[in-house]
């Protein structure tokens, strides 16, 4: 009976202390922030040269000459290649005989039809005959120029698929060329967020975007979304879009990666600390404290999520009061002491990059 007192009056010394200490606890408390601020959405891009082509040879024959090398800026109407010319060179100089042979053949016709001497009809088929060798040494000339692979326009020569030397048949792929002055930057943005833009721009205005590229840094200007595709993708929810980025120091070039960043302004937004929430059934909720220093748990909905802070959508007012820390060591209509932190001082502790 004795050891049964003594275990008891432990228990119960026990409970005291840890009630005792349960008192002494003093949570920290905060309240919203209210301010203009931005949101800023990465989406997953690819970048594109504004104008990027295959370079194909147009006629048969032994490359001749390379004349520019690979990663090499050329400009437009530059001679890039040559196929060798000697057979096309010998078409022409034939078709050029049939054109000087056709052509004193129908002076000669002219002159006897003016003198009468033969019928309108012979002078039209000596016509006819000189027309066509005028149009085969033009096709001629066409074959022989098309041995010359020059730059449509201005741009970057990529890898070579071809050697000097090789025998090239028509069509073959000899390299690609590039035009890297702006750049097309194709990403996908679900529809929600879709919505949410065309609302928040004007009607004639551009959405103007930023660049993150693959080593996290921000390309140094700007885009715009100058394209956004019809329909939206049934599997996946989302659409597309293509933004212009000015490229005048050459630095993207077809074929990488990053992320473009939009970014969204909010006015008078309802802020509060990412660690002031918690989770149950894919809901957020915070413990709100009332006047009697009661905590309740309040249902928020977020609007959007910043860095180790939520954009509250509807659940909170600026003046409401929120359980900052301990949120674990409190249940429902638990009474509790607190101390309060400002707003900006709760902010401050976190990497906020509101402005």
């Amino acid at each position: 009976m004795f050891l049964s007192l003594t275990v008891a009056f432990l228990h119960i010394g026990c409970q005291s202390n840890k009630e005792e200490k349960n008192e002494k606890v003093t949570l920290s408390v905060t309240s919203p922030v209210v301010k203009d601020t931005v949101i800023l959405e990465d989406y997953v891009a690819q970048i594109r040269s504004i104008n990027h082509i295959e370079l194909r040879a147009q006629e048969k024959g032994y490359l001749q000459k390379i004349f520019v090398d690979e990663g090499q800026f050329v400009k437009k109407g530059q001679l890039l290649f040559k196929i060798m010319p000697n057979l096309y060179e010998a078409d022409v100089n034939r078709a050029k005989a049939e054109v000087n042979y056709a052509e004193i053949e129908y002076k000669n016709a002219k002159q006897l039809f003016d003198n009468n001497v033969v019928a309108s009809t012979e002078l039209a088929m000596a016509k006819a005959k000189y027309d066509k060798a005028k149009a085969e040494l033009a096709a001629m000339n066409t074959h022989l120029q098309f041995t010359e692979i020059r730059a449509p326009f201005d741009g970057i020569i990529d890898r070579f698929h071809v050697r000097l030397g090789s025998l090239i048949d028509e069509g073959d792929l000899l390299t690609e060329l590039s035009d890297n002055s702006k750049m097309w930057v194709y990403f996908n943005v679900p529809e929600a967020e879709y919505l949410d833009q065309m609302s928040n721009k004007s009607k004639d205005s551009l959405l103007q975007v930023d660049l993150k590229m693959a080593n996290g840094k921000m390309f140094e200007n700007k885009g715009v979304v100058e394209t956004i595709e019809a329909d939206f993708d049934n599997e996946t929810g989302n659409i597309a879009y293509r933004a212009t980025f000015p490229n005048p120091k050459g630095l993207l070039r077809f074929g990488e990666t990053g992320n473009v960043v939009i970014t969204t302004p909010l006015k008078n937004a309802v802020l509060i600390p990412q660690k002031a929430t918690y989770e149950v059934l894919d809901k957020k909720y915070v413990f709100v404290v009332t006047k009697d220093n009661t905590v309740k748990a309040r249902e928020v909905k977020i609007a959007a999520e910043i860095p180790h802070i939520y954009v509250i959508a509807s659940g909170l007012k600026k003046e409401d009061k929120i359980l900052l820390d301990g949120l674990r060591l409190v249940k429902e209509n638990d009474k509790i002491s607190y101390k309060f932190i400002t707003p900006e001082k709760a902010m401050s502790s976190l990497e906020l990059y509101a402005e």
